[in-house]
């Protein structure tokens, strides 16, 4: 990929090159001023039992989503560094097959707070969170 000036492009080449990404299978399906939508496809290594998937690989998926959101709707930062530091996540039910996390900004700034949905493949909504982003 191509670097350029944008905040979203910086967080794609991290995406990309990120062992731990790779490690979940994450895969980007959009990215752009209006949020993040990210999939964490299924496989039995991340389940806590039978075929639900573990509450901490959707922690993960939606703290990527997250910071997805957060970089693509911001301007590049001086220094362009980033860390989640908060997030509450509600658990409403077990999560089966490929999850698609749906983050959106709802505050941008040097703290930026966005609000993230997990659904299952049949639109069943999984998780909710709010997650606190610290840029730059």
């Amino acid at each position: 990929m191509t670097t350029t000036d944008s905040a979203a492009d910086l967080f794609l080449a991290w995406f990309e090159h990120s062992p731990f990404t790779q490690l979940l299978g994450l895969r980007m399906d959009r990215l752009n001023e209006q949020g993040a939508e990210l999939v964490l496809p299924f496989d039995p290594s991340r389940t806590t039992y039978a075929d639900v998937v573990h509450g901490g690989a959707i922690a993960a998926l939606i703290d990527v989503a997250a910071t997805a959101a957060s970089w693509a709707s911001a301007p590049v930062p001086e220094k362009p560094r980033g860390a989640t530091v908060g997030m509450s996540v509600q658990y409403l039910a077990a999560g089966r097959g490929d999850l698609r996390a749906r983050a959106r900004v709802l505050r941008q700034g040097g703290l930026t707070s966005s609000d993230v949905d997990v659904v299952d493949g049949s639109g069943t909504l999984v998780a909710k969170a709010m997650v606190t982003y610290k840029l730059g």
